[in-house]
């Protein structure tokens, strides 16, 4: 039989449709992650913003196009938010939530609405591989409540999984990096293994470990120092902000001041000097003020960051932020055209720093990435090599570098 794997959303989401992918291939599916004709449809749904989850409907009657007949199972936040919307579309089979996509298998010939809420860490089967890198689910869930996320309503709360199971994922997947993805990747904890103490088993597996999404809290000399005795992990930190002023962190239960985030910038560039962080920042968030929102204009360049994601706050029902409205449309745009702008700029900036210099960088399809992940372009790159590299000139959204030798 022919089965589809088709995904919105995170990397998280990628990374578990990647595993749901292997499951079906050793139940002797044929599968595609791509949307296109087959038996069993299975979507991986989003929440994250209103345009996720109506684009998680609207997938539906897109696979209804390629087979009319075909079986579809839905997972996934949107399916955990609200079930009903998609259990009662024709075609539609099954309904998992976020918590319970371990389930799939067993539930394939059972037809009807679950979801329920899971306690324990959800183990699926190792990632297919679709890219030259390997993403390694080691959490999920989390605590926060971020007045602005709806996410900790449907992933549950925070959720580790075994160190043992990690290492022995890691060492056996044959990636020459590999990304450690979670929720809220900060939290990790198995018993006394924290996330630095998890890096340090890492440190023998041959690959260099990049990390997911980071909480400022989770920096701190143990930390760092557990990320330079492991040797493998890059210098990259992707260091969640969301906003520049502490009236709009507040209010978004944010748990930490910009002075305290910026604290923590000085202490990773202390002992990685070379280091890219890299942020999220949301714009025209319900309670943002023009000189809030200058503050966090302000932060791009003070924390000197390497690469920011901007996006445009979206109400989502059931959140404390929701009951606060919104800001004018127009209001949004203005403020994310000047963030995306200044964004560019930091990039541009941290780029120049690296010119005429040489990285290793891991090749994928279309360029590839160094470890303090600038995209590189080359001649002659092959997918899946690691190279060292000289960054030569600005190119598209990296640099272009002279291929120096194959490591």
């Amino acid at each position: 039989m022919r089965a589809c794997v088709f995904t919105l959303g995170c990397k998280m989401n990628e990374v578990e449709s990647a595993s749901l992918m292997r499951g079906l291939e050793e139940r002797g599916f044929k599968v595609s992650g791509e949307l296109s004709e087959a038996d069993l449809y299975i979507l991986n749904s989003c929440a994250v913003t209103a345009e996720a989850e109506k684009k998680s409907r609207q997938a539906i009657a897109r696979m209804k196009k390629f087979n009319p007949s075909a079986k579809i199972i839905v997972l996934g936040c949107a399916a955990e938010r609200n079930a009903e919307q998609f259990a009662k579309r024709e075609g539609v089979s099954l309904v998992l939530g976020a918590q319970n996509k371990d389930k799939l298998f067993s539930l394939l010939k059972e037809e009807g609405v679950f979801c329920e809420t899971g306690r324990d860490f959800c183990e699926l089967p190792t990632p297919k591989r679709t890219k030259t890198r390997a993403f390694l689910r080691v959490q999920d869930g989390c605590n926060h409540f971020c007045s602005y996320c709806i996410i900790p309503y449907l992933r549950g709360r925070s959720r580790s999984r075994s160190a043992e199971s990690i290492l022995k994922e890691a060492k056996n997947c044959g990636a020459k990096e590999i990304v450690l993805t979670g929720v809220d990747l900060s939290s990790y904890r198995d018993g006394e293994i924290d996330l630095a103490g998890l890096l340090r088993m890492l440190g023998e597996v041959p690959a260099r470990i990049r990390l997911g999404s980071l909480e400022e809290g989770v920096v701190d000399e143990k930390f760092l120092e557990a990320m330079k005795d492991a040797g493998n992990v890059v210098e990259h930190f992707h260091l969640s902000l969301q906003s520049g002023s502490d009236a709009v962190l507040r209010a978004m239960n944010r748990r930490y001041t910009r002075e305290e985030y910026l604290a923590c910038c000085e202490k990773i560039y202390a002992v990685f000097p070379g280091a890219a962080i890299t942020t999220d920042l949301i714009v025209g968030f319900p309670t943002e003020t023009e000189v809030d929102f200058e503050d966090s204009l302000k932060m791009i360049d003070e924390a000197e960051f390497s690469r920011v994601h901007c996006f445009p706050y979206s109400p989502r029902p059931g959140t404390n932020a929701y009951k606060m409205g919104d800001l004018p449309p127009k209001v949004k745009k203005e403020r994310m055209d000047r963030a995306v702008q200044a964004s560019q700029e930091a990039q541009k900036k941290y780029l120049e720093k690296f010119l005429g210099k040489e990285l290793s960088a891991l090749f994928e399809e279309d360029g590839g990435y160094t470890e303090n992940y600038i995209r590189v372009y080359a001649e002659g790159a092959k997918e899946g090599e690691l190279c060292r590299v000289k960054l030569i000139k600005p190119e598209k959204d990296g640099a272009f570098a002279e291929i120096m030798e194959v490591l």
